[in-house]
């Protein structure tokens, strides 16, 4: 779903001497990610690691019960995830992290730390506690929520841009219960979607999520299920892949 960014709200309000304008900033803007350093293979650091957050969703070329491990390591895997990346947005595919693939990469992240085409409030538990009331802490879930964002930015490219619905993202304990979820569902971590993306069916969301490194994907009627269950310590931590 395309984004609507509110930068500045404006309001009048009526008051015994007649109108008074009230200017409501919007919350600082967050910088691009800093990098200070060209990444490739065999580096190691926290920017390689923010690296394998924003290309785990181009694991592989083809269905593939992989995903890029977010250990800060740069190995084999992230070379060829960045790669993958680099061939998408028409960048010269060497599997190095330099100036113009990390333009692209900061391209995709948004100011308020979510990422270009998704909203932190789409994420948002429906009874409207936000990111609280789960199974790990709202700080948490918002960092499993921008992972999961990565990915489905992913999904969305290898869709051709394709707007993508989440019918649901983060739930509380409360508000899974209510749905009638799973009592270790994967929503109260922040770490699963249930995703439309717009003119394509289920078969071929599916596919796209075979090759972002997923792995939870689990079919439903309208819809489509997306987890990362085996990179987080919340479950039953292997592959579940429905046909």
């Amino acid at each position: 779903m395309a984004k609507m960014i509110v930068r500045l709200l404006f309001a009048t309000c009526l008051t015994f001497g007649g109108l008074v304008a009230v200017n409501a900033a919007a919350p600082p803007e967050a910088a691009a990610y800093p990098w200070s350093r060209t990444l490739s293979q065999g580096m190691s650091g926290s920017d390689v690691r923010e690296l394998q957050i924003r290309v785990a969703g181009w694991a592989a070329d083809s269905a593939s019960q992989t995903y890029v491990a977010v250990d800060g390591d740069f190995g084999p895997g992230t070379t060829a995830a960045v790669i993958r990346f680099q061939r998408a947005y028409g960048l010269s595919a060497d599997g190095v992290a330099g100036p113009q693939t990390q333009a692209q990469l900061n391209a995709l992240e948004d100011s308020d730390g979510s990422t270009r085409n998704f909203a932190w409030s789409e994420f948002y538990s429906k009874d409207g506690s936000g990111f609280s009331g789960g199974k790990v802490s709202s700080t948490q879930v918002r960092e499993n929520v921008r992972r999961l964002m990565y990915k489905l930015e992913a999904v969305r490219k290898k869709a051709g841009n394709a707007p993508i619905s989440i019918n649901s993202g983060f739930r509380s304990i409360n508000h899974n219960a209510n749905v009638g979820g799973a009592s270790n569902s994967l929503h109260m971590y922040g770490v699963a979607a249930d995703i439309v993306v717009s003119g394509r069916s289920v078969s071929t969301v599916m596919g796209y999520a075979k090759t972002s490194g997923f792995s939870g994907i689990i079919r439903y009627s309208s819809f489509t299920h997306v987890d990362s269950r085996v990179e987080y310590p919340y479950g039953s931590q292997s592959w579940y892949w429905t046909s």
